[in-house]
């Protein structure tokens, strides 16, 4: 069986986070290891940690990047883009990857799945959380 890349993980990550944001907007119970089962073929760490940490540190999260989004609220942001840039942060803050990975690869994924704009945004977030926290 092959190996997913950490890329691919995080791609995971940010569809899980994604699908727990909707069902928490719609007052939907959820089971985040259903939701992890539902899309990861085998366990990960990587994904796990990820996952319960940004469901755990939330609140946490959401008070630095609102720290951070000039005028603009984590809220605000589409769904998606509010998961890329948990997960960025919570990997930042919590998890040992050099920050220069992990910033480019929330900007690489919010490439593929937001605009301009929120790429834009995100990539800024992280680099003064980073410049000014870490």
């Amino acid at each position: 069986m092959c190996m997913l890349s950490r890329s691919e993980l995080r791609k995971i990550c940010m569809t899980c986070l994604y699908q727990i944001d909707i069902l928490k907007q719609n007052n939907l119970s959820y089971d985040p290891e259903e939701i992890l089962k539902e899309n990861l073929s085998v366990e990960n760490e990587f994904v796990k940690d990820i996952v319960y940490g940004v469901i755990t540190d939330e609140k946490e999260i959401d008070e630095i990047a609102n720290k951070y989004l000039k005028d603009w609220d984590i809220k605000r942001l589409d769904k998606t883009g509010a998961s890329i840039l948990r997960m960025a942060i919570y990997e930042l803050k919590y998890m040992d990857t050099p920050s220069i990975v992990v910033i480019n690869e929330a900007v690489e994924l919010a490439k593929q799945y937001t605009d301009e704009e929120l790429v834009k945004m995100i990539n800024a977030v992280l680099d003064k959380f980073m410049k000014e926290e870490l």
